[in-house]
């Protein structure tokens, strides 16, 4: 399955009820869609059944929810996320000594105070991908998305189609008004960016929610062009859409990655979580994430089984270019960065 594609996920999320009933022992809060049985193989294997998952959509709906009380085992926050919930004393380290493969994750996902500290580590970073240009290849030349201002492009008001979420559609403004670090933004940087995504908004047709409703958007021929991920990339070449995702724009595409946390007081079995990281982070963990979702997989020894053919279908090779890197900012400039995008799209 591809992350958050169906209607009854969608509901599940926001009721945030149980949505798929399996081991009661461990509930998984997740990602629409990852309820994924190539992920929990080695979960399935030991206990006979997937764990039960409740659903969200975007970042901040799950933080409000386990903050407003709802509980959970482990959720899946991406790396921005997890101040947030620390500073909320909602979850407690992982024992890395019961997650052998921890040692394969790349150390380039684990170099932050926030992730890991004298307290232990806070954070397990599991999957990884990028937000790019997606580009309906039939009628889109390749020249036009040679950079990000083709979202200002009058040419393509109405047929443009950005995403409903802070974290992206800060990196694709911050990217085109030409910066690439967004750790210690300026004032000046943060107006120009805002600025950028008020004229921007002028020319979209839909903000996007999820990568199938982004699908459809584009097979109509409603939306021409998008600012997304790799898994809306997926979804819509299964279904043999002709759609091209430029990652090599002149300012440079966003990369993000995501992973789990441990919840404090949580209603199941500690043991069965470690059981569900150790799924996760498991070899064939790799292939099962890449096939299901279009995403790269943060152990370097499983990502090792992975044909360069494969990396490269997928669009998860590495590129030359500028990259904006998603990792944890200030949260007072993150919830700075949510209101103003909440004004822009109602138009102020």
């Amino acid at each position: 399955m591809i992350r958050r594609t169906s209607l009854l996920a969608s509901v599940a999320a926001a009721m945030a009820l149980p949505a798929l009933a399996a081991d009661p022992e461990l509930i998984a809060f997740d990602w629409a869609g990852f309820e994924n049985e190539g992920l929990m193989a080695e979960y399935v294997k030991k206990h006979g059944e997937m764990p039960t998952y409740a659903f969200y959509g975007d970042d901040d709906e799950a933080f409000q929810k386990v903050s407003s009380g709802f509980k959970a085992d482990v959720a899946h926050p991406c790396s921005q996320m997890v101040s947030k919930y620390r500073d909320a004393g909602l979850i407690e380290p992982w024992d890395v000594s019961r997650i052998p493969e921890y040692a394969n994750i790349s150390q380039r996902f684990k170099d932050s105070k926030i992730f890991s500290d004298d307290q232990g580590v806070w954070y397990i970073p599991t999957d990884y991908a990028y937000t790019a240009i997606a580009y309906n290849t039939e009628t889109v030349p390749v020249e036009d998305v040679a950079s990000v201002q083709i979202f200002h492009d009058p040419k393509y008001m109405g047929r443009i189609s950005l995403p409903d979420n802070t974290d992206d559609i800060w990196s694709l403004a911050l990217l085109a008004t030409g910066v690439s670090d967004w750790t210690n933004l300026t004032e000046e940087q943060f107006q120009a960016a805002a600025q950028w995504l008020r004229t921007a908004h002028e020319n979209v047709r839909a903000y996007w929610a999820d990568p199938s409703e982004l699908a459809q958007l584009m097979a109509t021929g409603e939306v021409q062009i998008a600012w997304t991920w790799n898994d809306a990339i997926a979804l819509m070449r299964q279904e043999g859409k002709p759609v091209g995702f430029q990652r090599q724009s002149k300012e440079g595409s966003a990369t993000w990655f995501c992973g789990y946390v441990n919840f404090k007081d949580a209603p199941g079995s500690e043991d069965k979580a470690y059981d569900f990281m150790n799924s996760w982070l498991a070899h064939g963990a790799a292939k099962a994430l890449l096939d299901g979702f279009g995403y790269a997989h943060s152990n370097e020894a499983a990502m090792a089984t992975i044909s360069e053919e494969d990396l490269k279908a997928a669009d998860l090779n590495p590129v030359e270019t500028t990259l904006l890197a998603q990792v944890p900012i200030d949260t007072k400039m993150r919830d700075r960065m949510l209101e103003e995008f909440e004004k822009i799209k109602a138009g102020f």
